[in-house]
């Protein structure tokens, strides 16, 4: 990876991983839009497929563009190596799969994206990976649901819709003693929240969201922190430390000690990617790279905004509820600020006094403010989650995450305030 010319995301966003073409000059990354690359010769070929050299062979693998959004990441979150994926839902089935097999068991927290949900829930299950899920408000629930067969803790930083942020160091820790590590999904909270410096082993992203922000390009990624020692834990991580049938008996946490601490990462490339096939486009690459250059610019702007809206919302009449970091009370507001860093997130969640017809009428009076099944786009969004994302869930799994039927959830985007403001104004009123 590139020495990083900056500690500032500023800086990182638009300079980390990359400077120039060597043969052209260009500056921008170039697309390779490419599936295969031509080998110098046998042993060349030979040294790469046996790992004893680092070098493209086929685009479910590597691609330089790809390799650069990944070295970006990598430098931008703080850690040590980057994968990216064909879908945010990708990287967090792969972020499982790379240490469970079926048997084993994972912790989760209930405070999910309603797909992310029902992955665990039923997909994982299908194959024989059992999820816990525990209220993160009481940190001692990971431990206490911890088995020999656990294998990772999982959750979201700003879980959506929820939005009561996650005690990563807390639950971190817990599972440090255990040797297991915490993956947490850091979709809803980029640059605002560095987990890998509170413990977290793991990041993902649905790099569709804010790392975008254009709404154009579906895309997931996964970022080793550098920061867990897989190889001291053989008995509770053994798809690390054990021999891969499927690589030539290959040890993961072994194959790579020249290099940073990438064991984690590697396996993903060399086994996930390679057999399941989940892989970005070179040209999804390239527009998320043109939307992480103005990464830090975007969150600001989203988190100013959304911190107004809040502000509105809250005196309003229609409005029973708003749900955001900074109206939480007690240890949720104490870990928002202890987490959250330069904002509080785009995200904003609100009920209405008259329950699910006065949140289907809102919706559907909105003139600005797309109704779209995403967030983190540069414009404002809005959704109504139980009959949408969360629908899949059963009335009880939806509360355990945050959903009821007068629950919308807005994501907040670039526009001028007023201007988002007169749009939920007017479509409040004909709810009411």
């Amino acid at each position: 990876m590139n020495t990083p010319l900056s500690k500032h995301p500023e800086t990182l966003a638009l300079h980390a991983g990359w400077r120039s073409d060597p043969v052209t000059g260009s500056t921008a990354p170039p697309i390779y839009q490419t599936t295969s690359y031509q080998f110098d010769d046998t042993n060349h070929a030979a040294d790469l497929f046996a790992l004893r050299k680092i070098g493209n062979i086929y685009t479910r693998l590597t691609n330089p563009t790809l390799d650069i959004l990944e070295k970006r990441l990598a430098v931008l979150e703080g850690g040590t190596a980057g994968i990216v994926t064909a879908s945010g839902q990708a990287a967090s089935a792969y972020a499982i799969q790379n240490l469970a097999v079926a048997g084993d068991n994972i912790v989760s927290s209930t405070n999910l994206y309603g797909g992310t949900y029902n992955l665990f829930a039923h997909v994982l299950k299908n194959q024989g990976i059992e999820v816990r899920f525990v209220d993160p408000a009481d940190p001692e629930s990971f431990a206490k649901a911890t088995d020999d067969r656990t294998r990772a803790y999982y959750a979201e930083t700003l879980p959506n819709p929820k939005l009561t942020v996650f005690p990563i160091q807390e639950v971190a820790d817990i599972g440090r003693r255990f040797g297991i590590p915490l993956i947490v999904d850091n979709t809803a909270a980029p640059l605002i929240c560095r987990p890998f410096d509170h413990g977290a082993a793991v990041v993902v992203y649905s790099a569709t969201k804010y790392l975008g922000g254009h709404g154009t390009s579906m895309g997931g990624a996964i970022i080793e922190g550098g920061n867990f020692d897989w190889g001291s834990y053989p008995q509770r991580q053994p798809l690390l430390n054990n021999p891969d049938p499927s690589y030539h008996g290959t040890i993961w946490s072994k194959a790579v000690e020249s290099l940073d601490p990438i064991a984690y990462a590697l396996r993903i490339r060399a086994i996930l990617l390679r057999d399941l096939g989940a892989v970005m486009s070179p040209f999804n690459a390239f527009m998320i790279l043109q939307g992480i250059e103005t990464l830090p610019l975007r969150m600001e702007r989203h988190c100013q905004n959304a911190e107004k809206i809040v502000h509105f919302l809250k005196t309003h009449p229609s409005v029973k509820r708003v749900i955001y970091p900074t109206l939480q009370q007690g240890y949720d507001l104490t870990r928002a600020k202890k987490y959250l860093k330069g904002g509080f997130g785009g995200l904003v969640g609100f009920e209405l006094n008259n329950g699910k017809k006065a949140g289907e009428k809102f919706i559907n009076s909105l003139e600005l403010l797309y109704h779209v099944a995403n967030i983190g786009d540069s414009r404002s969004l809005a959704i109504h989650p139980a009959s949408t994302t969360h629908s899949q869930l059963t009335p009880e799994e939806q509360l355990s995450t945050g959903v009821n039927e007068g629950y919308v959830r807005l994501s907040i985007g670039l526009e001028h305030i007023d201007d988002i403001i007169n749009d939920l104004s007017q479509a409040l009123a004909k709810a009411n």
